[in-house]
């Protein structure tokens, strides 16, 4: 499968450059204080006021959460990281199955070309770069298939494990924070590369598997379930931690393993000939946490 640099239907390119070029004059990471600061604000009446203008601005309901009532959340935050009731994204039991890790859509799919990852629009951006620089850690993925998927504000925001894995390290990459809308992809060089991320990396049955968090405008708040929330503080620095000791981090496949405090973008990586992705993992092709969305080989 494939990458498909033409897919239909992914905007205008007039109006993507005009809905794009001013987050180049934004101050990315001040604004973005700004919304976290106004989504965990615990009182009552601004709270509800942002979850009930949420809510009607994106059709958003509560029948698959497990707080059904709106007035029960304790901050917009609460609300937006909502868990579901666990019947409603049964995981794929196949055993050689890779579950996919959000709801969201297809942004692309496909193999890494040596060292570039497509982007969108005859863009591609460079493996290593994505992974902070690390030459060795790229060598791993160079070749092998990638998977981005674009988490819209609609859309379940806790991210979820592909496949049961030991978490290996972590890399933290500081950035900018473009948006990560399609328009944005579309016409921003190399938006992934240059945004604020964590790069976690997991040993599974697949051999290496990264999946990469990155942020995004207004979303400047990563969390994982093993250290919290790590960004913010903003860094200036990238930020290597090894996961060499005990207690392990291991995570079975279906088990959350972060969750983005707005939403964003989850880039999946695994190493050459060790899996292939589901022939109908297609650019804007929707997805749900817990399907099958491609399998091991053998």
């Amino acid at each position: 499968m494939t990458s498909n640099p033409e897919q239909p239907g992914l905007g205008d390119p007039l109006r993507d450059y005009g809905r794009a070029w001013p987050q180049y004059l934004l101050p990315h990471h001040a604004l973005s204080r700004l919304v976290l600061a106004a989504t965990r604000c615990e009182t009552r009446w601004w709270k509800q006021a942002l979850i009930d203008a949420f809510r009607r601005r994106f059709d958003i309901g509560l029948d698959e959460a497990q707080q059904p009532d709106a007035r029960a959340f304790p901050s917009f935050n609460a609300f937006f990281t909502r868990a579901l009731r666990t019947e409603t994204r049964p995981v794929v039991s196949t055993a050689d199955s890779i579950a996919c890790p959000v709801d969201g859509r297809v942004s692309q799919a496909g193999t890494i070309e040596g060292d570039r990852i497509f982007q969108a629009k005859g863009r591609d951006y460079s493996l290593r770069e994505l992974l902070g620089g690390d030459v060795e850690l790229a060598a791993r993925f160079a070749g092998g298939e990638f998977a981005t998927l674009y988490l819209s504000p609609r859309d379940y925001h806790r991210i979820h494990m592909p496949l049961t894995g030991r978490l290996s390290e972590t890399v933290y990459v500081p950035g900018r924070l473009f948006s990560v809308a399609p328009h944005t992809v579309n016409t921003v060089p190399r938006v992934f590369a240059r945004n604020e991320r964590l790069v976690t990396v997991f040993e599974t049955e697949a051999g290496p598997m990264a999946m990469v968090l990155v942020g995004a405008l207004f979303v400047a708040c990563i969390e994982t379930v093993w250290a919290g929330v790590v960004t913010p503080p903003h860094g200036y620095r990238v930020r290597r931690t090894a996961f060499t000791g005990a207690p392990a981090v291991e995570l079975a496949r279906g088990a959350e393993m972060g969750r983005f405090n707005m939403g964003s973008t989850v880039i999946l990586l695994f190493g050459p000939r060790r899996m292939r992705w589901d022939a109908r993992l297609s650019a804007g092709q929707p997805l749900r946490m817990g399907e099958a969305i491609g399998r091991l080989t053998p």
